[in-house]
């Protein structure tokens, strides 16, 4: 993998901001044909569809957050002079070929290509097909930025392939793939570990809980869970079931505050056997395969524990591992949650719709990763490197 100076890759990022505020109504009459062919019958994809003026604002703001960023390449991790006389330097370096797969989202198409470039790396994207005409165009727009600075169009690839092709492709890449992100949900995530040859680093899917403690403030378990549910019903990071301890004081007319909350905000509500018998009008959650599924969409599970520990054994037992929120004045309630609780991100007080490289200072991200191996939570610039050592030696061998 050819090293690109920094300076020759924040020009093209420079030049990548000025297309894009140039031919913002292009890329937004791109977007409307998307638009129109749309069916509508996924509203969560739809408004992840959207390009308007803020989205593409929101674009260049991207990039430019990545610009300003120093370049991940070539940073000392660590350095040591060994006793041998060995000089031994372990830097980061790019991972060489990145392959995202994603629904919907035209401005994945901006994000995901600036953080592979910016750190080094040849990207393909997979967009889906609900937004061919989107991520064509902006595809157009990297292209007018590579070429502007005498770069070659393969740093930035758009794959145009259907479902059986781009199984021949994870299986029969053109060349190394050194990481695989599918950014979707479970079929997509399947679809891709099934087929592909390569490293799959998984990402997008939520499923995200909040335990009301007993020890809690409702009135701001109630601020925090509503806008963690109906903030952006489409994002990952939206919640999906509540948990509530049946040892809050006035217990039964706490969840009968939650009912009415929800159905003012027309969120459909599930209940189980326990809050079933206190909200007698709601529906039962059908089967244990709800508790682990992720909604996108106005509808929420209430749930009954009793006490901190039964609600960390269920949070790992269903979740997906992405976030998890606890409600409560006990500090020491929290950090034992919060580290008890195996989800990339762990929230005290606070809404988990916090969960995104942008809110957490992260900057752009290529997606949210829920694996263990190389990292969780938002992967950012500097999360799209692996490391090289550098050993320097003077004739010597081992003996």
């Amino acid at each position: 993998m050819k090293l690109i100076k920094t300076d020759t890759k924040n020009n093209v990022l420079k030049s990548m901001m000025n297309i894009l505020d140039k031919r913002r109504q292009e890329i937004i009459a791109a977007n409307k044909k998307d638009l129109d062919a749309f069916t509508k019958d996924d509203q969560a994809m739809y408004d992840r569809l959207i390009v308007d003026e803020k989205k593409v604002d929101g674009m260049i703001q991207s990039v430019k957050e990545v610009m300003e960023q120093d370049d991940p390449v070539g940073q000392v991790i660590e350095h040591r002079k060994l006793d041998t006389g060995l000089d031994i330097t372990n830097k980061t370096a790019p991972f060489g070929n990145i392959m995202i797969i994603y629904e919907s989202r035209p401005d994945v198409t901006i994000e995901a290509a600036v953080l592979a470039f910016k750190a080094n790396n040849k990207i393909y994207l997979k967009g889906g097909k609900e937004a061919i005409e989107s991520n064509k165009i902006l595809e157009e727009c990297w292209h007018e930025a590579l070429e502007e600075n005498e770069l070659g169009k393969e740093w930035i690839k758009l794959l145009h392939l259907d479902r059986t092709e781009t199984q021949e492709f994870l299986k029969n890449p053109p060349e190394q793939l050194d990481l695989i992100v599918p950014r979707g949900g479970e079929r997509l995530i399947a679809f891709v570990k099934e087929h592909a040859t390569g490293a799959v680093l998984v990402s997008g899917r939520g499923n995200n809980f909040l335990y009301v403690s007993k020890n809690a403030d409702f009135e701001i378990a109630k601020k925090v869970m509503l806008n963690a549910k109906i903030d952006k019903i489409s994002g990952c990071n939206a919640l999906d079931k509540v948990l509530v301890d049946t040892n809050i004081e006035a217990y039964e007319s706490k969840l009968k505050e939650l009912e009415e909350l929800f159905n003012d905000n027309k969120v459909e509500i599930l209940v189980d056997e326990k809050v079933s018998e206190v909200l007698t009008d709601q529906t039962k959650v059908p089967s244990e395969d709800t508790w682990y599924e992720e909604f996108l969409a106005m509808k929420i599970v209430i749930g009954a524990v009793d006490g901190l520990d039964n609600s960390i054994e269920k949070i790992n037992q269903y979740s997906g591992g992405h976030s998890a929120s606890i409600i409560t004045t006990d500090k020491e309630e929290a950090i034992t949650f919060m580290e008890q609780v195996d989800s990339a991100a762990v929230y005290h007080n606070a809404s988990t719709r916090f969960t995104d490289g942008g809110q957490m200072g992260v900057g752009a991200e290529l997606a949210i990763s829920t694996d263990k191996l190389h990292h969780r939570g938002p992967l950012g610039l500097k999360q799209l490197v692996t490391n090289k050592y550098y050993i320097l030696g003077e004739g010597h061998v081992r003996v």
